[in-house]
């Protein structure tokens, strides 16, 4: 009997995973994105070079910007339950297109009709709105699951790279243009946001099984694809929207890091929207640490976005919510008469820390949420979160008069740390994700 043991196949050692950027889809659907992103930043800096050239008043300029939040706020449900009812490739054209076709408008109400100004800045903002949840969604759709983390992170880049180049983009072309010509610019963005993102295949994505109707066919699929079954009457609007909401109401660990988000942005971010201008005037005497700070943030955001593209932390939610905590150090920065370097160093640290949140945030709702349900639930977080902030801004001011700037800074330092500890302890936030069979 041979005893020679048995040859053994040698494992080649996996190939380096490829980058997301390599994938014509994706590369589309980040174009888009990056676009829309562009044109959503250079639009509030534009409007206020209209300020500066007398085109445009300061109340104005107020109830534009406003009238473009009401929009945002308005279409952003509205797009989440499109986004599931019809093809989230046609609900992306026709936002962008309505948000392209606002910046003619614009251009021509400037100077001449505030009304038609504040109309077309309504039409912009519910354009914008009604594109987040369908670029959500449309992202699960385009890219298989083991990439989604690297897929977001690149989406957050895209995000935060428009935020540090719009306004010095706009700022380099107004020397050449004037303030007509770079809304008509804004319009071509948005004309890009349109047309350049792919239709996207229904990826096998999520854990969740997508419901059958009552013929049998897939709901889920129905939603992605934009068919649906004929013979199967369509719930009302409300409905569906209520069944988005039920949706999210299964996932303890979204509700939870919902509402830590919601404190970040309507106490932290919105205490330091207001008072770091006022400190940088009033204790450091100069401007250059407002805009130091500022940017500081923006390139901490994108060195975060880098990091969390490869990093698989053990437990991704706690992960995720120590970093979204970590927005706390840049209100507490501001409450003690610290080196302007060290407010410095601490916006930086939020930046890292919001995008180590917002990227495995965006994957796991991606992951666990139903996919025919997964643009409404996404609707979700943008309103809350973005509808409550104005809230927070229109709150912080008269607080700051009434209690003064360390007191009100010193409660959102500890909301910003309290808040998503709290929300690390609801059962399934260690991994944002249900536990299998559940």
């Amino acid at each position: 009997m041979s005893t020679t043991p048995a040859p053994t196949t040698a494992k080649s050692p996996s190939p380096p995973p490829r980058s997301i950027f390599l994938d014509p889809a994706f590369l589309r659907l980040w174009a888009g994105t990056t676009a829309s992103g562009l044109a959503t930043w250079a639009l509030p800096f534009v409007l206020g070079l209209a300020v500066l050239h007398r085109d445009l008043g300061a109340a104005g300029l107020g109830l534009v910007l406003a009238a473009r939040t009401v929009g945002f706020l308005a279409a952003v449900a509205v797009g989440g339950v499109l986004a599931d009812r019809h093809a989230r490739r046609a609900v992306v054209l026709w936002s962008a297109l309505a948000a392209a076709a606002a910046a003619p408008l614009l251009a021509a109400g400037l100077g001449r009709s505030l009304a038609l100004m504040t109309f077309a800045a309504a039409l912009a903002g519910a354009g914008q709105g009604a594109c987040r949840p369908a670029f959500q969604a449309l992202t699960a759709e385009t890219v298989e699951p083991g990439r989604r983390q690297q897929a977001n992170a690149a989406m957050t880049l895209a995000v935060r790279g428009s935020t540090l180049a719009g306004p010095a983009l706009t700022a380099l072309l107004a020397a050449f243009l004037d303030v007509r010509t770079l809304l008509l610019g804004i319009g071509a963005l948005w004309l890009v946001a349109a047309l350049a993102p792919g239709k996207g295949g229904v990826v096998a994505d999520t854990a969740e099984p997508r419901t059958e109707q009552a013929d049998g066919s897939d709901a889920g699929s129905d939603a992605a694809s934009g068919s649906s079954a004929s013979d199967v009457p369509r719930a009302g609007f409300r409905s569906e929207f209520l069944e988005g909401i039920r949706e999210a109401r299964r996932h303890p660990w979204f509700l939870g890091g919902l509402a830590a988000l919601v404190a970040v942005i309507a106490l932290g971010y919105s205490a330091t929207s207001v008072a770091l201008p006022l400190i940088s005037r009033d204790r450091y005497g100069s401007e250059w640490v407002l805009a130091a700070a500022m940017t500081a943030y923006t390139v901490g955001a994108l060195g975060g976005a880098l990091v969390i593209a490869r990093w698989r932390p053990r437990s991704p939610g706690w992960a995720a919510l120590a970093g979204l905590g970590a927005y706390g150090v840049a209100p507490l920065s501001l409450t003690l008469p610290v080196h302007p370097a060290v407010v410095v160093a601490a916006y930086a640290v939020a930046g890292i820390g919001i995008e180590l949140f917002n990227v495995p945030w965006f994957t796991a709702t991606q992951r666990e949420v139903a996919p025919d349900k997964l643009a409404r639930v996404s609707s979700l977080d943008f309103l809350v979160s973005y509808g409550l902030a104005p809230v927070g801004l229109a709150l912080i001011a008269p607080a700051i008069g009434r209690f003064g700037v360390t007191p009100v800074l010193a409660v959102c330092a500890a909301a910003c740390f309290l808040v998503p500890a709290a929300a690390a302890l609801v059962p399934t936030a260690r991994h944002f994700a249900r536990p299998p069979g559940r």
